[in-house]
């Protein structure tokens, strides 16, 4: 089972044929471990990682730290679904360190994540303090290497 989820999250296009060739097993028994493996909850989705810069599409990344009081018998839950029913919301998790969660979202413009911060995150009564940190280049995201071929304009000055 390991097997095939490593190869499903390496490649998610690959079909059940391919994927049954690659493991040496039958193509209906890898629909079926695929078809359990998505009704228990373990197979989340599919997602293809795109290079935005690299389209006409302008786009946003920030990642926002958030310190959160829990609540009482519910822990950080409560407060963390609050904030991933957001649709502006990519992805929201529970971290140790100097904060509780780390919420990343996406937008057309800085104002824009600027004034999610400001009106829909600082507001909500659990939320004690936020840092936003916004994405400047991707280098590897989802295992996948972003790499560009273009020569680096700058130039090495020596004094």
């Amino acid at each position: 089972m390991e097997q095939l989820l490593k190869l499903i999250e390496t490649n998610p296009t690959l079909t059940p044929k391919q994927l049954a060739v690659m493991l040496n097993r039958d193509e209906a028994r890898v629909k079926e471990m695929i078809e359990d493996c998505t009704a228990k909850g373990i197979i989340k989705g599919y997602r293809a990682i795109i290079d935005w810069e690299k389209t006409d599409r302008a786009m946003v990344k920030a990642l926002i730290e958030l310190k959160v009081t829990p609540k009482k018998g519910r822990g950080f839950d409560e407060i963390a679904m609050a904030i991933a029913s957001m649709d502006e919301v990519e992805g929201v998790t529970l971290m140790s360190g100097g904060y509780d969660l780390l919420v990343e979202i996406k937008a057309k413009s800085f104002q824009e994540i600027a004034m999610f911060v400001f009106k829909r995150l600082s507001p909500m009564d659990d939320v004690n303090e936020t840092a936003t940190h916004f994405v400047l280049r991707p280098y590897k995201q989802a295992g996948i290497i972003y790499h560009d071929d273009e020569e680096d304009g700058r130039s090495f000055v020596s004094l």
